[in-house]
């Protein structure tokens, strides 16, 4: 689905642009300590200056402020044993800044909020293709194995639990309050973790509430119905409803309706 050609103000247009520019550089120029740069952007953000004296406030203020900073804070995928510190540390201060500011008055704004987050997504993901668009609330464990195509669409309150990867295709839109996972828990010994790799194809649909299971593979221009929880792979062209999900229909292959349409065109 095309997306409506929206626009801000002038100014605010100007203000947002010139904003992210200064912000990447910041970030990504090497100059300063990135921690030190989201810490000190999202007290700007939420407090409307970065001046203010922690010693001078009170403890919960202070408290408050130490809270900017992604070297005071955990996070749950800290807390994994089969994490890999180095990769996720180099990643932490982007994540915290995307986690933070979705949580903002900037970040219900789509119109701001969807740049912000392209210009984030290649400093935490291991791979994200052009025009990517993503609302607000959306969650994941490590990032670095989390690799996403061109024109993907993820929509509000969508988890991705790349602990044992997840590769998104070309074209795939995810709705929202979705569950994709890459890990799972051994039934008798809830310690012992497994983490195969977890694929959708291109022009895959995943729709409202769907949960995908750890190592499925849904293959091209599948369909995962509302509420739907995939268990085993998905075959092209199928879309599959239900717990656990099954085929409910097998569309037409794209390819062979478009040979169709050629042919009385011509």
């Amino acid at each position: 689905m095309t997306y409506r050609n929206l626009s801000a103000q002038a100014l605010a247009e100007h203000d947002y642009d010139s904003f992210l520019t200064e912000l990447e550089k910041s970030l990504t120029d090497g100059r300063r300590d990135p921690n030190d740069v989201v810490a000190e952007t999202l007290s700007q953000i939420y407090l409307g200056t970065s001046a203010t004296n922690p010693e001078t406030l009170a403890l919960p203020a202070r408290a408050a402020i130490h809270n900017f900073d992604p070297r005071n804070v955990t996070t749950e995928p800290e807390y994994y044993t089969d994490i890999n510190p180095k990769l996720y540390s180099e990643r932490k201060p982007f994540i915290w800044l995307w986690q933070m500011f979705d949580r903002s008055p900037l970040g219900l704004n789509a119109l701001f909020a969807h740049r912000f987050r392209q210009m984030l997504a290649p400093l935490i993901f291991r791979s994200v293709g052009a025009n990517f668009k993503c609302w607000q609330y959306v969650e994941w464990s490590f990032g670095y194995n989390l690799s996403i195509g061109n024109n993907v669409v993820i929509h509000r309150h969508v988890l991705l639990d790349d602990r044992g990867g997840i590769e998104i295709g070309d074209d795939v839109s995810i709705s929202d309050f979705v569950n994709i996972y890459s890990h799972s828990h051994d039934i008798y010994d809830i310690h012992q973790v497994y983490t195969p790799r977890t694929r959708l194809g291109n022009g895959v649909r995943v729709t409202y509430h769907a949960t995908v299971l750890a190592g499925m593979q849904v293959e091209d221009n599948a369909m995962i119905a509302c509420n739907a929880v995939v268990t085993r792979h998905v075959a092209a062209q199928n879309i599959v409803a239900g717990i656990p999900a099954k085929t409910v229909k097998v569309k037409d292959d794209p390819s062979v309706v478009a040979s169709v349409l050629e042919k009385l065109e011509s």
